[in-house]
């Protein structure tokens, strides 16, 4: 949805996903110079589905089903996008496309609306936004 909207570099799409299979080519494949906003969908506490975790600092994909990949971004944003339970790739496969097609559409929104109040300075969004969607 970001590419859609313009953001360039994006990596990870519903056309070509960014899978744990592809995670660590792709984060090799980003310039070094790159500021990285990594997005990705988790599991979380019941009263927490629906809502976002926003932080300074990389994203650990895969950590819910026990992947051990490599850690991605110099600012995240986890989508919350079904309950934690003892069976997590199960919930991960059981989750509604639909709810989660909803959250990516809010993350861009916020995204566009964050850049566009930087400050009132103009950015070179090319070379400033890279985001891995694993």
């Amino acid at each position: 949805m970001l590419q859609e909207g313009g953001w360039p570099n994006v990596i990870g799409t519903l056309e070509k996903p960014c899978d744990a299979h592809a995670v660590e080519q792709a984060a090799q494949a980003i310039h070094k110079d790159a500021i990285v906003i990594a997005i990705d969908a988790c599991l979380g506490k019941p009263g927490s589905v629906g809502r976002f975790i926003a932080s300074e600092g990389p994203i650990e994909p895969g950590k819910a089903i026990g992947r051990r990949l490599p850690a991605i971004g110099h600012y995240s944003v986890a989508g919350v996008v079904n309950a934690n339970g003892p069976k997590a790739y199960w919930m991960l496969q059981t989750t509604s496309l639909y709810h989660v097609l909803q959250m990516a559409k809010e993350i861009v929104s916020a995204i566009d609306l964050a850049w566009s109040k930087h400050e009132g300075k103009p950015i070179n969004q090319s070379n400033l936004l890279q985001i891995p969607n694993v």
